[in-house]
């Protein structure tokens, strides 16, 4: 069976689908099911005029792409990047489909952007496109519909300030409405370090399979952003040694380790990556080794975690890549070529549709108090990812280990079974031609 996608297409959801047609080799779905999951359920673009600070009139690009909601109202980020476009955002929406059903959560796969700098504008003129971007799309999400959250280069503020748009335009309070808010505006507990998280949880569990849990693996980060920090710290936190840290402007190397907490609070402190430890606000350099992004893909570690962009795994560097296991964090970090390259080295990939799921599954959690208005405290909160993230994490294994598969298929097969599912049961062809 081969995967049919819309005219949208581009390199990114090409990869996206080339991983499907993978998994379609080891599963079969009715022809119903396949044509619903060929095109996005809804895309939608929208111009939005910005007055700036010096009163010039910006219009920025905006889009929202609903991709499938059989399994309920679809879920997704809002990221702020100057790269973001349409097919982008639709590859994401789809991944976002399969990520939700490999969890299990009653959601269709969304995603949404603004193809802008965020560090060009002001705080204010980020409010003011932030809000302008839900007046444009107001009449296309809420707490039934569709549900943004944050991503990339957005944050609770952001939303914040959405949600408080979304109020006004509805009359009428919300906050299920979107998710990652400020807890003082029904944010959840455990949200700021969610993704990071359920990382963590899943990377324990891929090392208990390699009876590694309680040695002291070292470990790689490309992208010290939100994930990146949280998984960092958790890591250092269990014993783990964090040797490679970098930004989108470079990385350090140290084969005695880092301990991250003082790294973010000089890159919070000076916008940039240096080793240093601090004690208060006193931080002091430690020796370490300056090196690239792509220098960090290729050191000898046990583990390599790719947060940051897409495609940074590609058929050019995926033969010098040296580590045992990679966690993808980011969305769609290793293109398909590079997987197979990856495959035949033995190197394991856990895979972004489940290591990164840690964050629309608390966004979730928050979706759920909000509608209830009966609020978590965090320990409950992370008590619940972890479970969630462990039997998904299991049942995959399952599947890669029964059908000799890598996790990658596994979890499409995973995730197609419970969509083909949900499609199949409002009847298929074989259902109304049956006598």
């Amino acid at each position: 069976m081969e995967f049919r996608v819309a005219p949208t297409d581009s390199d990114l959801f090409t990869n996206a689908k080339r991983q499907l047609d993978r998994a379609f080799q080891h599963i079969d779905i009715s022809d119903d099911a396949q044509r619903c999951l060929e095109h996005p359920k809804t895309v939608i673009q929208v111009s939005i005029p910005v007055r700036m600070d010096d009163g010039s009139l910006s219009i920025f690009q905006g889009y929202r792409v609903r991709y499938d909601d059989t399994r309920g109202p679809t879920k997704g980020g809002i990221r702020y990047h100057p790269s973001v476009n349409l097919p982008e955002i639709t590859a994401l929406a789809f991944w976002m489909t399969f990520k939700c059903a490999v969890v299990n959560l009653p959601y269709g796969g969304a995603k949404g952007g603004i193809a802008v700098d965020p560090k060009a504008l002001s705080k204010l003129e980020l409010e003011r496109l932030s809000r302008g971007y839900i007046d444009a799309i107001a009449d296309f999400i809420g707490p039934d519909v569709d549900i943004p959250t944050p991503d990339m280069y957005t944050n609770s503020m952001i939303m914040g300030w959405m949600v408080d748009q979304y109020n006004i335009i509805k009359r009428m309070k919300s906050p299920a409405a979107i998710t990652g808010k400020p807890l003082s505006l029904g944010g959840s507990l455990g949200r700021d370090d969610a993704t990071g998280r359920g990382g963590y949880y899943i990377l324990k569990k891929r090392l208990e399979k390699l009876n590694k849990s309680a040695e002291s693996p070292t470990i790689a980060v490309q992208g010290f952003g939100n994930a990146g920090f949280h998984i960092a710290r958790l890591l250092y936190d269990d014993g783990f040694k964090i040797v490679a840290i970098s930004d989108s402007k470079g990385g350090i190397y140290n084969p005695k380790g880092f301990e991250p907490y003082s790294i973010k609070q000089f890159k919070d402190e000076t916008k940039r990556v240096e080793a240093v430890y601090c004690e208060g606000s006193v931080c002091n350099g430690i020796e370490h080794d300056r090196i690239t992004n792509a220098e960090l893909l290729e050191l000898d570690v046990d583990v390599l975690i790719p947060a940051a962009m897409e495609n940074q795994i590609t058929a050019k560097n995926a033969d010098c890549v040296q580590a045992h296991t990679i966690l993808e964090l980011a969305n769609g970090p290793i293109t398909y070529e590079a997987d197979m390259i990856l495959a035949d080295k033995g190197i394991i990939v856990v895979p972004d549709i489940l290591a990164n799921a840690g964050g629309v599954t608390v966004s979730y959690f928050e979706w759920l108090q909000n509608r209830s208005g009966d609020y978590w405290e965090r320990d409950k909160v992370h008590h619940r990812l972890q479970r969630i993230m462990s039997e998904a994490f299991e049942a995959i294994w399952r599947i890669a280990s029964d059908r000799d598969v890598d996790l990658r298929i596994a979890a499409y097969i995973h995730a197609l079974k419970r969509l083909t599912e949900a499609i199949d049961s409002k009847g298929t062809r074989e259902f109304f031609t049956s006598k």
